[in-house]
Protein backbone atom coordinates (compact mmCIF):
# COMPACT_ATOMS: atom_id res chain seq x y z
CA UNK A 1 0.00 0.00 0.00
CA UNK A 2 0.76 3.40 -0.11
CA UNK A 3 2.41 5.20 2.53
CA UNK A 4 -0.06 7.99 4.35
CA UNK A 5 2.81 10.31 4.93
CA UNK A 6 3.17 10.10 0.81
CA UNK A 7 -0.24 11.14 0.24
CA UNK A 8 -0.60 13.44 2.87
CA UNK A 9 2.35 15.26 1.01
CA UNK A 10 0.81 14.92 -2.21
CA UNK A 11 -2.36 16.26 -1.03
CA UNK A 12 -0.37 19.60 0.49
CA UNK A 13 1.14 19.95 -3.07
CA UNK A 14 -1.50 19.72 -4.82
CA UNK A 15 -3.53 22.78 -2.09
CA UNK A 16 -0.25 24.48 -2.76
CA UNK A 17 -0.42 24.29 -6.64
CA UNK A 18 -4.52 25.30 -6.42
CA UNK A 19 -3.05 28.76 -4.04
CA UNK A 20 -1.34 29.22 -6.60
CA UNK A 21 -3.01 28.88 -9.39
CA UNK A 22 -6.29 30.76 -8.02
CA UNK A 23 -3.61 33.93 -6.89
CA UNK A 24 -2.52 33.68 -10.50
CA UNK A 25 -5.83 33.85 -11.56
CA UNK A 26 -6.67 37.03 -9.85
CA UNK A 27 -3.79 39.18 -11.01
CA UNK A 28 -4.57 37.97 -14.56
CA UNK A 29 -8.02 39.07 -13.31
CA UNK A 30 -6.55 42.52 -11.99
CA UNK A 31 -4.35 42.99 -15.03
CA UNK A 32 -7.04 42.78 -17.09
CA UNK A 33 -9.18 44.78 -15.30
CA UNK A 34 -6.17 47.64 -15.45
CA UNK A 35 -5.47 47.57 -18.95
CA UNK A 36 -9.20 48.48 -19.14
CA UNK A 37 -9.26 50.94 -17.01
CA UNK A 38 -5.85 51.98 -19.22
CA UNK A 39 -7.70 52.05 -22.35
CA UNK A 40 -10.87 54.19 -20.81
CA UNK A 41 -7.99 56.93 -19.82
CA UNK A 42 -6.87 56.35 -23.33
CA UNK A 43 -9.78 57.05 -24.50
CA UNK A 44 -10.60 59.67 -22.75
CA UNK A 45 -7.86 61.69 -23.02
CA UNK A 46 -8.00 61.24 -27.13
CA UNK A 47 -11.43 62.50 -26.49
CA UNK A 48 -10.73 65.90 -24.52
CA UNK A 49 -7.41 66.38 -27.03
CA UNK A 50 -10.43 66.17 -29.79
CA UNK A 51 -12.56 68.83 -27.63
CA UNK A 52 -9.66 71.22 -27.05
CA UNK A 53 -8.56 71.00 -30.93
CA UNK A 54 -11.71 72.05 -31.90
CA UNK A 55 -12.20 75.08 -28.72
CA UNK A 56 -8.56 76.06 -30.71
CA UNK A 57 -9.40 75.92 -34.27
CA UNK A 58 -12.75 77.92 -32.68
CA UNK A 59 -10.70 80.90 -30.77
CA UNK A 60 -8.13 81.02 -33.95
CA UNK A 61 -11.31 81.83 -36.18
CA UNK A 62 -12.79 83.97 -33.71
CA UNK A 63 -8.57 85.75 -33.09
CA UNK A 64 -8.91 86.43 -37.08
CA UNK A 65 -11.83 87.66 -37.22
CA UNK A 66 -11.13 90.50 -34.47
CA UNK A 67 -7.34 91.27 -36.36
CA UNK A 68 -9.59 92.11 -39.74
CA UNK A 69 -11.88 94.02 -37.32
CA UNK A 70 -8.81 96.20 -36.38
CA UNK A 71 -7.42 96.54 -39.34
CA UNK A 72 -10.70 97.78 -40.84
CA UNK A 73 -11.34 100.03 -37.54
CA UNK A 74 -7.83 101.49 -38.20
CA UNK A 75 -8.50 102.12 -42.13
CA UNK A 76 -11.51 104.10 -41.53
CA UNK A 77 -9.68 105.81 -38.57
CA UNK A 78 -6.76 106.79 -41.08
CA UNK A 79 -9.56 107.83 -43.62
CA UNK A 80 -11.59 110.00 -40.64
CA UNK A 81 -8.34 111.75 -39.40
CA UNK A 82 -7.32 112.56 -43.33
CA UNK A 83 -10.16 113.78 -43.93
CA UNK A 84 -10.74 115.95 -40.61
CA UNK A 85 -7.23 117.44 -41.31
CA UNK A 86 -8.18 118.26 -45.12
CA UNK A 87 -10.79 119.99 -43.15
CA UNK A 88 -9.20 121.60 -40.53
CA UNK A 89 -6.24 122.99 -43.66
CA UNK A 90 -9.33 124.11 -45.77
CA UNK A 91 -10.84 126.31 -42.63
CA UNK A 92 -7.14 128.03 -42.37
CA UNK A 93 -6.89 129.36 -45.30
Amino acid sequence: MTDPSAIEAAVQRLAQALDALQAAVVRKRESETGGDGVAMQLHALGADRARLAGELDAAAAHARKLEDTNREVARRIDIAMGTIQKLLDEHDR
